[in-house]
């Protein structure tokens, strides 16, 4: 309820709830496949005040909208209706390269396990401190049920792979989780140790000989087996009857792709895991320094276009194959850079919402969420997002230098430092892991101090202030009847003012009209809501009532066109004020300045109640 209209406004974004084939979240972005990215209204959404940025990468239109994407995430899908990881139907539409289909493979599958993944990483870095600073016993109770807690999702990892695998892959996700769960089998498990014994009997699946291998923890093995679960199941659906298909189709999928995975999928993909490791391996070794540095300067790049998740595998194998992970500690300073870049701005700028922009972000970035200082600080002002990059460069080569690895997965953030950990304890890779992150920070935070805003804000001062401070401009009431505060609005989204300042009026009459003279910026297709550009620059969007969009169109009659031009009192929406009642909906209609940002406020002019036509809002400059 609290994101309902953020939702819709992101739905009609995107083109319309029909223009989308699917939808999953990861951190901070929505990752939406749609059907037609031409039909998605990239300007429309970047203005929105709850998007951050959109991006299209990786075959995906991302809309960044920050820490609480979850809840707008589940938004959306009760807004449009939409169905949870539904397999996207790709028929009819265009066939997206390798890379870009690779990367919404990688992102559909490790997305839903990636806060938990974090979590357990995390706790298993602060058991290895633990251990380190003597707090606790590896003997003792706490110390096995702590361990228990943190290591479950990755030594049943098969399992967890094979459910989400499953539905992106469009099949049965608890067959290819049954899957997952014979590869991590104690019986499987046992078999595995007795082989490793010396003079230990072969075994054999209808006289094929076995190799068992310690499938626990592994990644590559069980997303091969799921795709050949899937593709089998809609064959054996085909030939068996709907009666008995419920039963059958399973039993054969199983039967069928179990033995074929320990006989020839599982064998052929650690293979090829072990090879992928050794290979990441062998270019590390050639330069730890270089890969560092260029690690540290480019994984926000690829933050920026979605293509960091085409590295996430590869991390967790490192981790599964080799039982470390260099790459996530050359992460920090390009984490940790753009942190002091954003704490750099924020020392420095006189503009106060910047400053408290800046402030939200640098606490999102200590624990791994860098899209708001990236978008919404460095990025826009370019060269603290370059002083970042250097910063995480030099910090990145300082990393690699040392060798520093991690022993658990989980995001890059300050409770990396507890995953470095090594069981010997704390030793010259933690250090150097320390000492390079606090380069990249204190560089970026000081040239970003030094140069990174200083420049822009003279050059902006200097219009502004030649430019007078009295300029007024003023609003007509669209509606007539009763103002009410915009934070007495029974939504959330409008009474926060998240949208922009403005005010809120409950009609006496269904009808809106044209507050001033412009252009007709957007008009939803439910005829609930209108966005009007004046000639002076103003934004104005009347949305009647609340949650109205749910109607579609119901009760509405628009009798102008996108892109029209009005003048004040123009007609522009009729509306049956006391059928919208009688359905259960509020009337109250907020009109908001979408660009309050550009003016130094925006007062409310008239006397309640007031009448159609007469002075609402004025907005000084």
């Amino acid at each position: 309820m609290k994101y309902d209209t953020l939702a819709s406004e992101i739905l009609a974004g995107v083109g319309g709830r029909d223009n989308v084939k699917s939808l999953v979240h990861c951190a901070t972005r929505l990752r939406f496949k749609l059907r037609d990215d031409n039909r998605a209204n990239v300007a429309a959404l970047k203005k929105n005040p709850g998007v951050i940025m959109v991006v299209e990468s990786g075959g995906q239109f991302q809309v960044v909208v920050g820490n609480h994407v979850a809840e707008v995430f589940d938004a959306v899908n009760r807004v449009g209706g939409l169905a949870e990881g539904a397999p996207s139907d790709d028929a009819g539409g265009k066939k997206d390269n390798l890379l870009s289909r690779f990367i919404d493979l990688v992102s559909g599958i490790f997305t839903p396990l990636l806060g938990v993944m974090a979590a357990s990483g995390i706790l298993k870095g602060f058991l290895a401190l633990s251990l380190a600073c003597g707090w606790l016993l590896e003997s003792g109770g706490t110390f096995k049920m702590l361990f228990a807690a943190s290591d479950a999702l990755f030594y049943f990892f098969p399992i967890m792979l094979g459910y989400t695998a499953g539905k992106k892959f469009g099949g049965n996700p608890f067959v290819t989780m049954a899957i997952g769960g014979a590869l991590t089998h104690p019986l499987m498990m046992a078999a595995f140790e007795a082989a490793q014994q010396p003079g230990a009997v072969r075994e054999y699946f209808f006289g094929i000989p076995l190799t068992f291998i310690n499938y626990s923890s592994s990644v590559i093995p069980i997303i091969f087996a799921a795709w050949v679960s899937c593709r089998l199941e809609p064959l054996f659906n085909r030939v068996i009857h709907s009666a008995l298909r419920n039963f059958i189709t399973p039993l054969l999928c199983l039967a069928i792709t179990v033995p074929l995975t320990f006989l020839l999928i599982g064998p052929a993909a650690t293979w090829l895991s072990h090879l992928l490791a050794n290979g990441y391996q062998s270019i590390y070794a050639f330069n730890p320094i270089i890969a560092g540095a260029f690690m540290g300067a480019m994984w926000q790049v690829c933050v920026i276009f979605g293509l960091h998740w085409g590295l996430v595998p590869l991390m967790i194998n490192n981790l599964s194959v080799l039982g470390r992970d260099t790459m996530v500690p050359l992460l920090l300073p390009a984490v940790m850079g753009q942190v002091g870049a954003t704490l750099g701005v924020m020392l420095r700028t006189r503009d106060a919402k910047l400053r408290a922009l800046s402030a939200s972000a640098i606490g999102a970035g200590i624990f791994g969420i860098t899209e708001p200082a990236v978008y919404g600080v460095t990025l826009p002002n370019k060269r603290p997002f370059i002083f970042g990059c250097i910063g995480g460069a030099l910090g990145g080569a300082v990393i690699g230098y040392f060798h520093t690895s991690v022993y658990s997965f989980g995001l890059v953030s300050v409770f990396t430092f507890a995953q470095i950990i090594p069981g010997g304890g704390i030793d010259a890779t933690v250090w150097g892991a320390i000492g390079g992150t606090l380069l990249s920070f204190v560089f970026a935070a000081l040239a970003s101090y030094l140069f990174g805003v200083a420049p822009a804000e003279e050059a902006a001062a200097q219009p502004e202030a030649a430019a007078p401070l009295n300029r007024k401009q003023a609003i007509l009431s669209p509606i007539a009847g009763d103002i009410v505060p915009l934070d007495q609005v029974n939504d959330a989204t409008f009474a926060s003012g998240l949208l922009g300042k403005g005010v809120a009026i409950a009609p006496q009459q269904g009808r809106v009209v044209a507050p001033v003279s412009g252009s007709v910026a957007s008009l939803f297709k439910t005829k609930h809501a209108i966005g009007i550009e004046s000639d002076d620059g103003a934004e104005i969007l009347i949305h009647v009532g609340i949650d109205t969009v749910k109607l579609d169109g119901a009760h509405f009659t628009a009798h102008v066109r996108e892109g029209e031009r009005v003048a004040p009192g123009d007609l522009l929406i009729e509306f049956d004020q006391a059928a919208i009642h009688a359905a259960g909906y509020d009337t109250t209609t907020p009109i908001i300045i979408s660009n309050s940002d550009d003016y130094v406020d925006v007062l409310t002019s008239g006397l309640s109640p007031v009448q159609e036509q007469a002075p609402l809002l004025t907005l000084l400059r």
